[in-house]
This record gives C-alpha cells, structure tokens and sequence, in this order.
C-alpha cells in the first residue's frame, strides 16, 4: 500500500480564498467591461449629456471619438452644448478612461456618430429606414425605443422589445 501524502493546509485555504475572491469580484468587474455603463458615472454626465440624448456608454465609442466630441460641444452636432471648463475637463477624463477599447471599437466612426460605426451598422443592418423615420423610434440614435436598458448600459438582444405602433411588415428584423 503506497504512504498516505499529508498536504499542507495554507495553500490549499489560499487557492479557496483566492477562487472566493475572483467570484465576489467577478460580477463587479464585469459592470465596467467597456459596454455597459460603468458603476461610477459623473452627476454632469447624465444631467447634461443625458438632457438632450441618452447618454451614451463611453465604451461606445474610441477615445480619439470622444476627445473629438468634446473639443467641439460648441457645435455639437448642431447645437451650441458648451459647458464650463472645469466640467469639460472632468468629463472629457472620464470619458477618455472609460473609452471603448474592445475590438469593435478599435476604429473611430464616420463623424464620431456610434450610429456611424462599423460595429453598429452589422448590428442593425436588417433594421429598415421605415423603422429609423417611424415616430416611436425617430432616429437610429435613439436606442431606448428598442432596448429599454439603454440607460444602463444594457444592449442584450434578448431585452429588445418592439417599438410601440411599429406596423408588422417591419417587424421582422426583431425576430432574425
């Protein structure tokens, strides 16, 4: 009969502890991946960016986008969105922390519009003008008209629903 092996308890109680502590953390850390609206966002943020638009998750889009975009609110896609500097600064620091940097994101859109990204258009390239223009959506940057998470980040095509009103002949894309 071959010795019994004794091992030692520490490392096995580190490996437990250890393991415990990525779970617990786990979850945590997934809040702030670069695509959902990470745990901490500035008061400014969503009272002045959010008072126009939805404010967007900064992983959405590339740094180099949102250096754009906030070096220009004085013509901000037509609109005069100045804001004083020091909120300029703190947002402009937080977006570029929270920029997106994932794969999809690598390459900054057509007018720093995520409507624009190449990620965006695969993702919605089945969804007809008709629904753009339809009054419940209104335009493609409206993205609470389909994902009611938007707010939070949350852009799971298992959430979508379909936007009040919108006729069956296009509703087709909810169901691919």
């Amino acid at each position: 009969m071959p010795p019994i092996e004794h091992t030692h308890p520490v490392p096995a109680l580190a490996g437990l502890l250890l393991t415990i502590t990525l779970g617990l953390a786990g979850p945590a850390a997934a809040d702030d991946d670069g695509r959902s609206m990470p745990r901490q966002v500035p008061k400014a943020y969503t009272s002045e960016c959010g008072s126009c638009h939805l404010a967007f998750p900064p992983g959405a889009l590339p740094a180099a986008s949102w250096k754009h975009i906030m070096a220009g609110l004085d013509k901000h896609y037509g609109s005069n969105a100045s804001l004083d500097d020091a909120t300029t600064r703190q947002l402009d620091s937080w977006l570029q922390a929270h920029a997106g940097t994932w794969k999809r994101v690598g390459e900054t859109p057509a007018q720093d519009r995520i409507t624009r990204s190449a990620w965006f258009q695969r993702k919605h390239r089945q969804v007809r003008d008709a629904v753009w223009a339809h009054n419940s959506v209104k335009s493609p940057a409206n993205c609470g008209a389909c994902h009611p998470g938007a707010e939070r980040g949350d852009f799971d095509d298992d959430h979508l629903k379909i936007p009040p009103g919108l006729p069956l002949h296009l509703r087709w894309a909810w169901f691919d």
